[in-house]
């Protein structure tokens, strides 16, 4: 063809590179992958098989699987048959394991048996991080998102979503019941031959009902009154679209606010971030190696307990306190429109009186002082204030640690942009490279190696980008 780019006679003879070595350059991330997974200490980790049994077949090192799935997982290739087709054709991957190809099933009993070990694997590589002097700027923000797991909504049932099936199948049932009497008045082959698919549609749909109400006694026994069919680990959780949800788990991730670096995550099947402040602040702090650790959080996060244990561990959170007021929500004073004086322990009111207190109560475990004042009966705005004989307001004991977070966050009204800049983010792309599915493994503790690994090569990449591959090799080796 005249006038195009073409290309060379396939039967042409060629004169390939002598050694594997010279198809992979010196700036090729796979050299950093190999080296890194050299340095490891694989039996302090706790793999299998790094010492090999006297007899039987040899077994495969668990280096040359660990770095398998680590370039795997750098590339977006999760499946075990796909990394089984990458070792015979990419390559890149004959480089790294030095033309071993293992079949799909060795490849996916690895990540199977060894899932402590991985998790460890991703510690290692924050450890590396830390020896870098890559957390300086001790700032961490967190935060939780929602990941499909391998079970479909149709096979996650709640006692309100079973009793709904079953009003639809009833239905249903009727429907063809109805629509059977109208075949079977009816003359002809073809009202005979849909006679026949409406009765076999009809049994099928009770065998259905009749799944369901075994089902019962299942739903209604199970801890949290919910059973998952093929991931009995994963739980429906509400998203942020109205009427929607997705059955899965929820991630949580504490990211350094420089480099945006994942320190610290976890994966979880409660579908709120609310218990999980002190946790996940505690785990960015020792992961960073700070002595205090400065935490932004959403509103999701906030707990007045939560908030309170974070002060012994060196931690300083930033959470807005959500705007949960009912008396707000119906157009009348909220508890933020009375002032707090803490000299005198009293609330001075809108209209200017002073509240005092009066009692303590206990809610929750937690003690409340309730504070009023008897002067509302004669109060000009009592109708926007109270519909009762007075209003109470009523303050945690620990209530200081709240006032003073509010404080900080009024004096860095910046810091929930700088959450949402740092956080968010990582989200977004882990989400990108798991595809639509997200999560490929079933159960819980499957599901966090697999996000274990995800949250490796989502470091690994990111360090690659600031220091280069030279430059991490060397560091990885001193």
């Amino acid at each position: 063809m005249k006038r195009f780019v073409e290309g060379e006679n396939r039967l042409q003879g060629v004169l390939l590179p002598e050694f594997l070595d010279e198809y992979v350059s010196d700036e090729n991330p796979v050299r950093v992958i190999d080296v890194f997974v050299d340095e490891l200490e694989l039996g302090v980790l706790g793999f299998a098989g790094v010492v090999p049994e006297a007899t039987g077949r040899p077994a495969y090192h668990p280096s040359v699987l660990l770095k398998i799935y680590v370039y795997g997982y750098l590339n977006q290739i999760a499946s075990s048959r796909k990394l089984e087709r990458e070792s015979q054709r990419n390559v890149e991957m004959m480089w790294l394991t030095q033309r071993l190809a293992p079949d799909f099933k060795t490849i996916a009993d690895f990540r199977k048996d060894n899932g402590p070990a991985i998790r460890a694997t991703c510690r290692q590589f924050i450890a590396l991080c830390r020896r870098l002097d890559l957390f300086a700027h001790a700032v961490a923000a967190i935060d939780g998102s929602k990941f499909k797991a391998v079970n479909t909504r149709d096979r996650n049932f709640t006692k309100a979503k079973l009793k709904k099936r079953m009003e639809q199948v009833e239905a249903s049932i009727e429907r063809y019941m109805a629509a059977l009497e109208t075949a079977d008045r009816q003359e002809g082959e073809l009202a005979q031959v849909k006679s026949v698919r409406l009765k076999d549609k009809i049994a099928a749909l009770r065998d259905q009902m009749r799944a369901f109400k075994a089902l019962e006694p299942v739903v209604q026994a199970a801890p949290d009154q919910q059973v998952s069919l093929t991931d009995p680990d994963a739980r429906s959780m509400a998203t942020s679209g109205r009427g929607s949800g997705i059955v899965g788990y929820n991630v949580q991730a504490a990211v350094d606010a420089q480099h945006h670096l994942i320190v610290a995550h976890e994966v979880t099947n409660v579908g709120n971030d609310r218990a999980q402040l002190a946790n996940m602040a505690g785990q960015a702090k020792v992961a960073m190696g700070a002595d205090t650790l400065d935490v932004l959080a959403d509103r999701g996060y906030f707990s007045g307990e939560e908030v309170l244990a974070c002060e012994p561990l060196g931690v300083t959170p930033y959470v807005p306190r959500p705007l949960t007021s009912g008396a707000k929500a119906k157009g009348r004073f909220g508890k933020q429109d009375f002032v707090y004086v803490a000299d005198d322990d009293v609330y001075r009111c809108p209209a200017g009186q002073t509240l005092t207190r009066r009692f303590t109560s206990v809610e929750d475990g937690m003690n409340l002082y309730v504070y009023w004042t008897t002067k509302c009966g004669d109060c000009p705005l009592k109708p926007q204030c109270t519909t009762g004989k007075e209003r109470r307001i009523k303050r945690w004991e620990h209530e200081a640690v709240i006032d003073a977070m509010q404080e900080r966050l009024e004096r860095t009204p910046h810091a929930m942009r700088i959450r949402r800049a740092t956080v968010e983010h990582p989200f977004g792309t882990l989400k990108a490279w798991m595809g639509a599915t997200h999560f490929k493994t079933r159960t819980l503790d499957k599901a966090r190696t697999e996000m274990s690994l995800h949250v490796l090569a989502y470091n690994l990449k990111r360090v690659i980008a600031m220091l280069g591959p030279q430059s991490l090799i060397e560091a990885i080796r001193a």
